[in-house]
């Protein structure tokens, strides 16, 4: 059995939680970890009080039918904290979701991902506190961040 490649770490973003980081250096473009749950449909979610603002959200969307709730104890992947300037990212083909590394992570370095949250009149419930350099102080996602801080404008402009 080869070794997994990450581990269940106190998180540097998340103060009182947890993260995962990488268990060894791992290269970009790496699979890494699916992020399973229970797949649910658009009525379910919309149904459920489970999915409000003021709790951790796991949700993702699957296509136009189906989400997927990975709020699961078996669900390693969903302790993994938002960056906005993160190493890995989520990728998804049909009911399948994983977390691919998209720079060369080094080994006891934490895992982060974009959450993607758009931006809305409710991005200051999302307050972010990864400290990276990219940080505009909420989780939204990267082509909306200059919304709140003017800064992100220039630089979306030349990264095209």
């Amino acid at each position: 059995m080869h070794m997994k490649l990450y581990r269940i770490n106190k998180s540097n973003i998340d103060r009182k939680g947890n993260g995962l980081c990488a268990a060894k250096n791992i290269k970009a473009g790496t699979r890494i970890i699916d992020y399973v749950g229970n797949i649910i449909t658009k009525k379910q979610t919309e149904n459920s009080d489970k999915f409000d603002n003021a709790k951790p959200i796991y949700l993702f969307n699957l296509n136009s039918r189906y989400d997927l709730d990975g709020d699961v104890s078996w669900n390693t992947a969903r302790l993994i904290n938002h960056s906005c300037s993160n190493n890995c990212e989520y990728e998804g083909k049909g009911l399948k979701l994983w977390i691919n590394s998209i720079k060369d992570i080094k080994k006891d370095e934490e895992l982060t991902c974009d959450y993607g949250f758009g931006y809305d009149s409710d991005y200051k419930q999302f307050p972010c506190k990864c400290k990276s350099k990219n940080c505009c102080g909420y989780i939204v996602r990267t082509e909306s961040r200059w919304r709140i801080n003017k800064k992100f404008k220039k630089n979306l402009r030349i990264s095209r």
